[in-house]
């Protein structure tokens, strides 16, 4: 399992429960960067997972 991966789902975590403590609050600054912090940590997942696609399928069998 890749790092990036890891870190990507823990990224997109964070910046939902920003998105929602922004929205209960009624912070608009705090619900954009929740927001903008959850699609940053959906892009590293994303490239986390091919990078395990990838070392997959050139792993030796």
């Amino acid at each position: 399992m890749d790092k990036d991966w890891i870190a990507g789902s823990a990224k997109k975590t964070k910046g939902s429960v920003k998105e929602a403590i922004g929205k209960v609050t009624g912070d608009s600054k705090t619900q954009a960067e929740g927001s903008a912090e959850e699609t940053a940590g959906q892009a590293q997942n994303a490239v986390g997972g091919i990078k395990d696609t990838v070392r997959d399928a050139t792993k030796p069998r």
